[in-house]
């Protein structure tokens, strides 16, 4: 019978689900949001969309498959989505303290221990999710039995998207090569490949796989830096954290780079930024999209795509200007998917058609912006 601490996660309405630590044993506040996915928990928590939150799990059990090595440069892990575990917290219903993977080399829970993130398992966790579904995402806290108390914490009243983007410009030109830092002016590319300025507010690494995969050189800059003075072919915005209104230094960059003409593509905060650059509004959604099984449609056909989503946030398609349109639109409760310019190559997904984890049915998207450019 493993022996583990007693642990209580505490809602700010007062609500309290007891359990039992399988982490870090130490004190944890933030966003309690739930994800439906059935598996992906080592991308999950490095995706920094889960910046400042505690993410709930309603598949029955974590931990079986354990953690993969970490491998590949510091700044492009081979089996994580960044550096380092952004979630303030993972709950289970259940968890598996053996794990058995030909690709693991220690537990979930030494993982979370290693980076003092602290996990809960014995909750209901599906009572827990209707309990959110029907309040909405709200604040809570983890406590563990003999352990300190700690404050609420919002993380959508911080930018979160400055605390997850890269520090300084980066130069990538394959998978598996060690990124190099911009210095300018910048030179063209020695093996004449298009360039794409990736404005990172907080990215997936697989996002910047895709994209190297498909043949093109990346230059990736932090959230504010002004890209629009150097020379590239094609713009693309990633995922971020938060809310996107403290992204503003971003949204004039890309309303400038609008006025080039060139291609510009954008990723879930980069679908909420774009439209803010085209003069459309976002708005808070009651417990955001958070799965591997968010159903969308293409706007305007019978083309429908699984995928995979981890966004609070979501563009109002009355807000969108004459020349805007929607370009995809989701299934379950017809918010807005994604975004285009009616007659310029500018357009975004608040999907993630790079997945990792979840389905691959939408990466045609990096095809289909590499075409454009």
């Amino acid at each position: 019978m493993q022996a583990s601490k007693a642990a209580v996660l505490t809602l700010q309405d007062g609500t309290t689900y007891k359990g039992y630590s399988f982490g870090y044993e130490g004190p944890a506040a933030g966003e309690v949001v739930f994800n439906t996915a059935m598996t992906g928990y080592p991308e999950s928590l490095t995706d920094p969309s889960y910046e400042g939150q505690i993410l709930v799990t309603t598949f029955p059990q974590l931990g079986n498959y354990g953690v993969p090595p970490k491998g590949g440069s510091d700044t492009l892990d081979d089996h994580y989505e960044s550096e380092r575990i952004h979630c303030r917290a993972i709950i289970a219903q259940d968890y598996a303290f053996r794990h058995s993977h030909w690709l693991a080399d220690r537990s979930l829970g030494d993982w979370l221990k290693e980076e003092k993130i602290p996990g809960i398992y014995g909750i209901d966790t599906r009572a827990l999710t209707k309990h959110l579904r029907q309040h909405g995402s709200m604040l809570g806290k983890i406590t563990i039995e003999g352990g300190a108390d700690v404050d609420f914490y919002d993380p959508n009243a911080e930018n979160l998207i400055a605390l997850t983007s890269c520090p300084t410009p980066l130069i990538y030109t394959r998978v598996g090569v060690k990124p190099t830092e911009l210095t300018l002016p910048l030179a063209p590319d020695a093996e004449g490949r298009k360039t794409v300025v990736l404005v990172d507010c907080g990215i997936k690494h697989n996002i910047i796989r895709c994209l190297l995969n498909r043949g093109v050189r990346v230059i990736r800059v932090p959230w504010d830096f002004d890209f629009t003075a150097l020379p590239y072919d094609g713009l693309f915005i990633s995922n971020g954290p938060g809310n996107p209104d403290f992204a503003g230094v971003t949204v004039e960059h890309i309303r400038k780079a609008m006025e080039t003409g060139k291609p510009i593509c954008g990723i879930c905060m980069g679908n909420q930024l774009l439209a803010k650059a085209a003069g459309a509004s976002t708005y808070k959604l009651p417990y955001g999209h958070r799965s591997h099984n968010q159903p969308v449609r293409r706007a305007g056909s019978e083309q429908c795509f699984v995928t995979s989503q981890n966004h609070g946030f979501a563009v109002d398609d009355k807000s969108l200007p004459s020349d805007w349109e929607a370009l995809f639109v989701n299934m379950n409760d017809g918010t807005n998917e994604g975004i285009r310019h009616k007659s310029k190559p500018f357009f975004s997904a608040q999907f993630h058609p790079e997945a990792s984890s979840g389905p691959r049915d939408t990466e045609f998207f990096f095809d289909e912006f590499i075409a454009k450019i």
